[in-house]
């Protein structure tokens, strides 16, 4: 096999590409009974954890567009899980909070994405799984420059 010829066997971003792959559409199958995509899943995750991000800051932690989360933000704010201020305190952002109703919403997605992830390390060791994410971060920060100030920090 040629050098420039990827071997899908063992290429660590084709391999990574599969398991993204299976692992949304396996939580699709999950949050869909649930009324929710997987983008509207991490919408909720993202606004019960770190409250008050804006539309730019939630679209980049849900790996979407602006304008698709502005879309979103409209939807969960129709159906009662969110709610945004009418008008901007400072700037022009408008930051949501999440309900009472959104929360129970999140709490019924995060237990079945909790199985859904689960399932994806059942046959892996608690050794196995941190060095997965070691790994994972790793790769992360190589790709894209973050975590080169806490290297060389440990160093």
């Amino acid at each position: 096999m040629s050098q420039d010829v990827i071997d899908l066997e063992t290429s660590l971003g084709y391999l990574l590409k599969e398991a993204s792959s299976a692992l949304r559409s396996a939580m699709e199958a999950v949050l869909r009974p649930l009324g929710m995509t997987v983008t509207h899943y991490a919408c909720l995750e993202l606004l019960a954890q770190r409250p008050g991000l804006s539309n730019s800051e939630l679209a980049r932690g849900a790996f979407v567009t602006r304008q698709s989360m502005n879309v979103l933000l409209q939807t969960l704010e129709q159906d009662g899980s969110v709610t945004r201020p009418a008008e901007a305190r400072v700037g022009r952002a408008l930051p949501a909070e999440l309900t009472p109703l959104g929360r129970e919403r999140l709490e019924a997605a995060s237990t079945a994405v909790r199985a859904v992830e689960d399932r994806m390390v059942s046959g892996m060791t608690p050794r196995e799984q941190e060095a997965a994410r070691s790994a994972l971060r790793s790769m992360i920060a190589a790709l894209t420059g973050r975590g080169d100030a806490e290297r060389a920090e440990e160093q």
